[in-house]
């Protein structure tokens, strides 16, 4: 079979990776010495009169896919720095742990060999838990947190007792790591309210799954499957940082009731910010609606909680 001589997904990264360079950032990787490797998008210049900030991506395309128009419209705030999670993109270890903490800690290892000590995070979806994992083990370190649809306060049992469109870890993992263009198709009927993959052709999809969804499969599966595993809300610990919470009202990957239990589980730190007829992939759908209240957020005083919003839903 002869191999395909253009690929619009690896066309497309370069662009991307032209267009990071063009915002001021540089590619890096880290070792940390234990068999991990950790790859980071980070300033060329740091500027130490800005305010220093990770975004953290979750399952799906890589981090310059995810974060490309939020870098566009921070990078003149921000020092901002893009990490690639273990067993996505450059990044990956030789280690068993697979938990959120995990990648909390290399995350935090990646700043650390930037000599970044104080910080805000946004995480989006799965990178939502380690944001939240970041907080809550970094206390002294993170000022702000920024929580984008991500089930942080889930329990095992929600999969049984039907809160979510699937009843186990192993059939969220065939959606959220799709080997076909038929899984393809049926991952953006969950994340999009609109889905765009009935008009895209089936070869555009599998070029896409070739170059995004075919490394670390299995360690991916093993990334979901230590989320959920005797997950309560107990024992979730409460973190004391100004949050802002983003979520699309019509998420079906994780319900919006996840964020209402998010927000009482932080409290008066806390706000919510419900962007309406969104759901999952509010990033792509709804960019102003995401980018205005995370702007204002982040560079508000760090002093008070924030401001109760027009949109605030609790």
């Amino acid at each position: 079979m002869p191999s395909k001589c253009f690929s619009f997904t690896a066309t497309k990264n370069r662009c991307l990776k032209s267009s990071f360079s063009s915002r001021g950032l540089r590619s890096t990787f880290t070792d940390l010495k234990d068999g991990t490797i950790m790859h980071c998008w980070v300033p060329k210049s740091r500027k130490t009169t800005r305010p220093d900030l990770i975004l953290i991506h979750g399952f799906g395309a890589n981090s310059m896919w995810q974060w490309a128009d939020t870098v566009r419209i921070l990078s003149t705030h921000f020092n901002v720095y893009v990490p690639d999670l273990v067993f996505f993109g450059d990044s990956f270890t030789t280690r068993p742990e697979r938990t959120e903490s995990f990648q909390a800690e290399c995350v935090k290892r990646v700043m650390e060999a930037n000599s970044v000590t104080k910080m805000s995070v946004v995480g989006l979806s799965y990178g939502g838990f380690v944001a939240y994992a970041m907080a809550a083990q970094f206390r002294d370190c993170i000022e702000k947190v920024v929580i984008c649809c991500a089930g942080v306060c889930l329990e095992e049992k929600d999969l049984k007792e039907g809160l979510f469109a699937v009843s186990s870890v192993e059939d969220a993992a065939n959606i959220l790591l799709p080997q076909t263009a038929e899984k393809m198709r049926e991952l953006m009927g969950y994340t999009f309210v609109k889905a765009p993959a009935k008009v895209l052709p089936s070869c555009l999809l599998t070029d896409f799954i070739d170059e995004m969804f075919t490394q670390y499969v299995e360690e991916k599966k093993e990334l979901l499957l230590a989320i959920a595993k005797d997950r309560k809300l107990s024992d979730l610990p409460k973190i004391t940082q100004p949050t802002l919470i983003v979520w699309g009202d019509q998420d079906k990957i994780f319900p919006l009731e996840l964020g209402h239990r998010l927000k009482r589980q932080i409290g008066e730190n806390a706000q919510l910010v419900v962007i309406k007829n969104a759901g999952h992939a509010f990033l792509y759908e709804k960019p102003k609606d995401f980018h205005k209240p995370l702007k204002s957020f982040l560079l508000g005083s760090t002093k008070s909680p924030p401001p109760n919003n027009p949109q605030d839903q609790t």
